[in-house]
């Protein structure tokens, strides 16, 4: 079945198809591994050195985690008996993806506006400065590739996976500059207001994800 963002004929005939769809599934699987990292580092380093960009960073890291999990399981499934997964199961599962990403933003917004208010700081963190630089270039390899993989084989679920993993590229470059501005010049308010900041990709990202229009979520 062609997907509604990707014409019938521009689709790969069925051999390329499951030599795309494999690349996928193992692409899912390098997402698992390094999300579990990712997430492990982050959110411990947020909390021992009481650092909210962190455990935003991490906790998003752990949202990415299902969503791979969830894109394994309907490769899995089309690689497996060849038919396409059920859509009302992919619009569910985008839906929790999104519900869970709009309390993340709301949790940091009302944490980074309390710390702003008290005047609470921090401490910087290397190992989580380390892990949100080494995800930079991780992320951007895994969304182009995914990304020109559900192109091809008409995937909306794989597309929404891969702006999840631009996303979070995104939120490393914020978690990196807040942490170099505290380490430079150890302003206690930094910290809050990168959360702050995060919170744009959080909401943009959640709405997506919550979207019941899979073809607007696809191509607009």
């Amino acid at each position: 079945m062609a997907d509604c963002c990707t014409p019938a004929q521009a689709l790969p005939d069925p051999t390329n198809r499951q030599k795309l769809l494999k690349e996928a599934f193992w692409l899912e699987w390098l997402t698992i591994g390094w999300m579990t990292i990712e997430a492990i580092v982050a959110v411990a380093s947020g909390i021992a050195a009481g650092s909210l960009v962190l455990l935003a960073f991490g906790l998003d890291s752990v949202i990415e985690l299902a969503s791979a999990g969830v894109l394994i399981w309907r490769l899995r499934t089309e690689l497996q008996n060849g038919r396409a997964f059920s859509e009302s199961t992919e619009r569910i599962a985008s839906r929790l993806a999104g519900a869970l990403l709009l309390l993340l933003a709301a949790y940091v917004t009302v944490a980074a506006i309390w710390r702003l208010w008290t005047a609470t700081g921090e401490e910087f963190s290397w190992p989580g400065f380390i892990v949100a630089l080494m995800a930079i270039p991780a992320m951007r390899y895994l969304a182009r590739r995914k990304l020109a993989i559900a192109e091809k084989i008409g995937s909306r679920a794989l597309r929404a996976d891969a702006m999840e993993a631009i996303a979070c590229g995104w939120l490393s470059f914020v978690v990196v500059a807040a942490l170099t501005l505290q380490w430079l010049l150890g302003a206690w308010w930094i910290d809050s207001v990168a959360s702050l900041a995060i919170v744009y990709f959080l909401v943009k990202e959640g709405r997506e994800a919550w979207s019941t229009d899979a073809c607007e979520s696809c191509c607009g």
